[in-house]
């Protein structure tokens, strides 16, 4: 692993001037903050808005915010939310129309100001997740201009993990712990005898001109030790691991595997996976008027391939049964992804397990088709040696 060098030390009053500083440049600062037993991410005024001294106790299905002894901020895990909350908006209105007097029609497109965001406390696995939304959003041949535009004044500042979660599995996704690229500043967070501090990394100009005004320490050997020996040990800590395996192979050659039935009996269909999914982006639009009819409204909003009308053609929706949902959801996430986009569209945040209400999860049920595909290769070249 390679690291950028370390620009210095901050401590909590830094930290605060760093969130102060990006405020009085006209940013809107989001970062983790504590609210209705959950780390959420919201708008932030300074460092005490920070979840100092909160862990949280994940697992499939279940998601618990607990106080712990040693104050420290990063030590969370994901929440319900990811970035494309704000990149990517739940719903966004794209024109009005209005009748006139005189029977015309006036159609006025939205063209509102976009904030100017700052990130705070962006994961790793989110830094890969927001790039792989680029890709999908402002790429190709119609990109989103909104998502542009918020996308382009964003200011990424990276925590980087020292305390994985028990569905954290970013490691077997070819990602890690670390912050590689892909930010402004990034921090690690090092609590010890010497005490509570961030190391702090510029990975672009901005970054640097913004940490030129943010007062600091010089970067001392003992702390860039702890800080990466910490990242290094989380990437051995990680809760969850996907099968060492092909996922594009082994996902094209489970398509009639026996596993979709046992899924889709536990399924719901809620669609809670690709709501706390940081790269899923499906959209539908929809038009909503006044009772008089003369005004309506064209919304962009978030869709969900679980829902039973994403599918929807004359005569009926392709995809019906839960099986048929389920099973496009997690080829694609893991397989057919490359196809459009050139990269799996999984990070291993372990959301999509943790705000599962039936605790399904993505690692388990990539196992257990590994195992139902080996097991019939097994058996059909048993077959072949009888023969």
């Amino acid at each position: 692993m390679t690291y950028s060098p370390a620009n210095g030390v901050l401590d909590r009053d830094g930290l605060s001037a760093l969130i102060q500083l990006l405020g009085a440049r006209g940013r809107t600062v989001i970062g983790p903050t504590v609210r209705d037993g959950a780390v959420v991410l919201d708008e932030i005024a300074s460092a005490d808005d920070l979840p100092f001294g909160w862990d949280t106790e994940v697992e499939a299905g279940r998601y618990r915010l607990v106080p712990r002894a040693d104050g420290a901020v990063f030590a969370h895990t994901a929440g319900p939310q990811a970035w494309k909350t704000f990149l990517h908006p739940q719903r966004e209105r794209l024109w009005s129309a209005e009748r006139m007097p005189d029977g015309r029609l006036s159609v006025t497109e939205e063209n509102p100001e976009r904030p100017s965001y700052a990130f705070l406390g962006v994961r790793p696995c989110d830094l890969r997740a927001i790039a792989i939304q680029d890709r999908v959003l402002a790429g190709g041949r119609y990109p989103d201009r909104g998502y542009e535009e918020r996308r382009t004044g964003a200011f990424l500042i990276a925590a980087e993990c020292t305390e994985p979660g028990a569905t954290c599995f970013c490691v077997s996704m070819g990602g890690g712990p670390a912050a590689d690229a892909g930010f402004d500043l990034a921090l690690t967070e090092v609590l010890d005898e010497t005490g509570h501090r961030f190391l702090v990394r510029s990975g672009s100009e901005a970054g640097q001109d913004v940490l030129a005004q943010v007062p600091r320490r010089p970067a001392d050997l003992a702390t860039e030790h702890a800080a990466r020996a910490a990242v290094d040990a989380a990437r051995d800590r990680m809760g969850r691991a996907m099968p060492p395996v092909d996922l594009r192979t082994l996902m094209g050659e489970s398509l009639e595997a026996d596993r979709w039935d046992d899924v889709a009996a536990r399924c719901l269909t809620c669609g809670n996976c690709t709501m706390a999914c940081p790269t899923c982006f499906c959209t539908t639009t929809e038009e909503v008027t006044d009772l008089t009819g003369d005004h309506a409204e064209r919304w962009l909003r978030w869709d969900s391939c679980f829902d039973m009308d994403f599918s929807y053609l004359h005569g009926g929706p392709v995809r019906s049964s839960a099986r048929s949902r389920y099973r496009q959801w997690l080829t694609h996430k893991l397989s057919t992804w490359y196809e459009q986009f050139g990269s799996s569209g999984c990070v291993g945040c372990g959301r999509c397990v943790t705000w599962c209400p039936a605790g399904i999860d993505i690692t388990e049920e990539a196992t257990a088709l590994h195992d139902e595909l080996a097991g019939r290769l097994r058996r059909e070249k048993q077959k072949e040696t009888e023969r």
